[in-house]
């Protein structure tokens, strides 16, 4: 699978393909099913039975109930694991896991949609297994926790018999958990396949007033993040009401994105592997076929995954005028490169005109990654420097004439691509990251050259993180002036009006343009 995009091959799964015995213990194994609470229990041999209540078992026979982890099951339940225990991203994850379990196209795109699906989930599951869970949440096990996220997913939102989603859940708690634990899940489970997901949505809410708090439950995000977009919405000029429907995008599995890498590759063959042609960028498309790097020209980086939002921005920046007194060929930077997506487009933009890119990467192994990026190109027409990006406007005054600043920020932009980010980012987030996008913003206004263009991007639409950097860096400064974004946007996009500039700058939209919502500036150092 891949890293920003999903399938919903095998979304109807029954029982699943079966499996592989797991093993009899693995993450957050112990008495994890009965510890915090509940009725304990000896039987006749003194073993102690944990449990809460009345004790319910699966409708199968002891014989019958299945006692092995179903191999998409696995993937999705050690993909949860490592995103909770070790702050991994499930993109970064999943792909790796699918591959360690030999998981075949229906069985891939069964655990992506399991995977991604518990993850965007959880705000609203949680609050449903807090109705069905005879102690706090937080008492479980976390891998225990975990099992159930997967077990509700499916048997509120997926294509999967409550039979069976009960019976698989079951058997991969058995088998990668214990024993004990698996009588707690089935019991819950249980009391979770009584009603649908609309029913308990509808009871969550029941007696609730506050918008916030309704959508926050109805849409599975933080109530401080639907706050922030929803203000973000008005900020950018558009209606408060759209909340629902971008908390919506926000759940809808996206579609992957590609790109041809100008003057190096085509998508004819990936349009004859099943891709459509992108509606918004040129040279992009979108696939959901499957395994993407099966795709000619992706294993060679000629073709590349990247969300026509951010295709959008690099051509903006690229295609800008710019107003030069030399006739010698333009210097470009992008400060803050890794991993290399834009990096890698910029590149190929300007090598008709002999550009020269400087990748500039403070993080050594993120580094690694632009040079990988931009190994399609000759190597002569970038470099790739390690170093803090906030001391080229000092080390390198007025040097270039296009820089790009596409700043580290809160992602909450690109939620659908990264649903576990819902769940760890903070407002303090927004606090902490200012300093660093102002600086970097400075130092890129310091770096370029009377006449060039400083393009600000960030993969968030929180205004703290957009309008009030960019303006807070113009008001100290003068021989600065806004270039109309939205207008830039159009110029390079193949669908025309985007309908996405409010004022000088732009912002687009996941319930409106279908892209991640990217956030564009564009600023000229007068000449």
């Amino acid at each position: 699978m891949t890293a920003n995009g999903e399938s919903n091959g095998g979304a109807d799964r029954g029982s699943g393909s079966g499996g592989g015995q797991g093993p009899s213990r693995g993450p957050g194994s112990g008495r994890s099913g009965g510890q915090g609470g509940g009725n304990r229990r000896r039987n006749d041999q003194g073993r102690e039975r944990n449990r809460g209540g009345e004790r319910q078992f699966s409708q199968a026979a002891p014989s019958q109930r299945t006692r092995r982890a179903d191999p998409a099951r696995l993937v999705a339940f050690e993909v949860l694991r490592a995103v909770a225990a070790e702050d991994a991203y499930a993109n970064l994850v999943l792909p790796a896991s699918i591959r360690k379990h030999r998981l075949d196209r229906r069985d891939a795109g069964f655990a992506t949609e399991l995977t991604y699906g518990a993850l965007r989930g959880q705000g609203t599951y949680d609050a449903v297994l807090a109705r069905c869970v005879d102690r706090p949440l937080g008492q479980l096990d976390p891998a225990v926790l975990d099992a159930l996220r997967i077990g509700v997913h499916q048997l509120l939102a997926m294509r999967v018999p409550a039979h069976a989603a009960l019976d698989q859940t079951v058997g991969l708690v058995r088998a990668v958990i214990g024993a004990g634990p698996s009588s707690l899940v089935n019991a819950v489970l249980r009391k979770v396949s009584a009603r649908d997901l609309e029913a308990w949505i509808g009871e969550l809410v029941d007696g609730l007033t506050d918008a916030t708090a309704i959508a926050a439950l109805t849409h599975s995000h933080p109530e401080w993040i639907v706050r922030a977009l929803r203000q973000a919405l008005v900020a950018h000029g558009r209606d408060a009401a759209e909340i629902d429907a971008l908390l919506a995008a926000d759940n809808a599995a996206p579609v992957v994105h590609l790109v041809a890498l100008p003057g190096l590759a085509t998508l004819d063959d990936a349009l004859g592997e099943g891709a459509e042609p992108g509606l918004l960028a040129p040279g992009s498309a979108y696939y959901s076929g499957g395994d993407v790097s099966r795709l000619p020209g992706v294993s060679t980086g000629t073709i590349r995954v990247q969300d026509s939002g951010s295709q959008l921005v690099a051509r903006a920046l690229a295609a800008v005028p710019v107003d030069r007194r030399t006739d010698d060929a333009e210097r470009w930077l992008d400060l803050c490169a890794g991993p290399g997506g834009k990096t890698a487009l910029l590149a190929a933009l300007g090598q008709d005109t002999g550009v020269h890119l400087t990748a500039n990467e403070p993080v050594p192994h993120r580094a690694q990654l632009v040079r990988q990026a931009l190994r399609p190109l000759p190597e002569d027409s970038w470099t790739v420097r390690v170093g803090d990006g906030r001391d080229i406007g000092r080390d390198q005054p007025a040097h270039y004439d296009r820089v790009l600043v596409d700043a580290p920020c809160t992602g909450l932009g690109a939620l659908r691509r990264r649903p576990e980010s819902r769940w760890r980012r903070k407002p303090a987030d927004l606090v902490s990251l200012a300093p660093l996008q102002r600086e970097l913003l400075a130092s890129a206004l310091d770096a370029v050259a009377p006449g060039g263009v400083v393009a600000y991007v960030t993969c968030s639409p929180h205004h703290a993180e957009t309008d009030a950097v960019v303006d807070d860096c113009l008001r100290r400064r003068t021989g600065f002036e806004r270039v109309d974004a939205g207008a830039a946007l159009d110029a390079v996009s193949i669908a025309g009006g985007l309908d996405a500039g409010h004022g000088a700058s732009a912002q687009l939209w996941p319930h409106v343009h279908g892209t991640d919502a990217m956030y564009l500036a564009l600023i000229r150092k007068t000449p």
